[in-house]
């Protein structure tokens, strides 16, 4: 089992009596991912709500705050215990076998315009046998073919633009690898969280994007940016692309700090707490 501990920290200066702010910065709860406790500060006084999407284990935190400064602080320790599945035993789903919650994720979205690159994922992946060797495929053509860079893109940086540039963070990786699992029939959808173990030398600990790819019925885990082991995943959101997963949405007039993020790993093999580590099998931490 993964034990990891994190904390976000989020700072605001808020011009505009009556700001509505909607966060996503709990961890999800899924049958894989069991939140051992939590707790949660806010500086102003305010009154807030939090819902959990039923289909994702996602969820909102919802306030309204008054003018000045707000800071929110989130931390919680979270038990990841994954579902592990051999590799060459993962198919691809014929359209009328795929769960209708998970039509959704076959078309076309913002960021991730699959119906513009039919041509080339046939082209690139078409001879590839369908499953999840395929999916590897795609993830290292991108790896191969996108550098990292921090700064690199902006909040409108979509599949198409990192083709077209061949660099990105995490996000424009995970954007990219949706649309063309998309243009050849898998469902794929874009996942937000925090990753343990990342290399700060190649980016600072921030938010982390990533994807989920449906083979066999289940949602798996793929880090098309190769920063951290999927297995060091942890959830927050689930959605199409980046529209959908937001860490913050903001109404009215307010300017924002850098979020500050802290998490870490708990090493205890009498209490069965390993630290994670890079595996050739196939995980999941979704719903089936």
């Amino acid at each position: 089992m993964i034990r990891l501990n994190f904390s976000i920290d989020l700072s605001y200066e808020i011009f505009d009596s009556g700001s509505d702010f909607i966060f996503n910065i709990h961890a999800a709860k899924t049958p894989y991912q069991t939140v051992v406790s939590e707790s949660l500060h806010i500086s102003q006084d305010v009154r807030s709500t939090v819902y959990t999407a039923p289909e994702t284990g996602s969820r909102y935190l919802r306030l309204q705050s008054g003018n000045g400064l707000l800071n929110v602080h989130y931390e919680a320790t979270v038990d990841l215990v994954h579902h592990v599945a051999a590799p060459d035993a993962l198919q691809e789903m014929p359209i009328d076998q795929v769960a209708p919650q998970a039509l959704t994720y076959i078309y076309p979205s913002r960021y991730c315009q699959s119906d513009r690159l039919h041509a080339l994922a046939g082209r690139e992946f078409g001879a590839i046998p369908p499953g999840y060797h395929r999916v590897i495929a795609i993830q290292q053509w991108i790896r191969q073919r996108v550098m990292f860079q921090s700064g690199s893109t902006n909040a409108s940086t979509s599949a198409l633009d990192t083709i077209i540039e061949q660099v990105g963070v995490c996000r424009d990786f995970a954007h990219l690898m949706i649309a063309l699992c998309r243009a050849v029939n898998l469902p794929a959808r874009f996942v937000t969280g925090i990753d343990y173990g990342v290399d700060q030398s190649l980016r600072p600990l921030d938010f982390h994007a990533y994807v989920e790819v449906m083979l066999s019925g289940r949602w798996y885990l793929f880090d098309p940016s190769g920063v951290s082991p999927p297995m060091a995943l942890l959830r927050l959101g689930t959605g199409r692309d980046a529209v959908d997963a937001p860490f913050a949405t903001v109404f009215g007039a307010v300017s924002s700090a850098v979020p500050v993020i802290r998490i870490t790993a708990v090493d205890d093999a009498a209490q069965g707490l390993v630290l994670p580590w890079h595996t050739d099998q196939a995980l999941s931490s979704a719903e089936a």
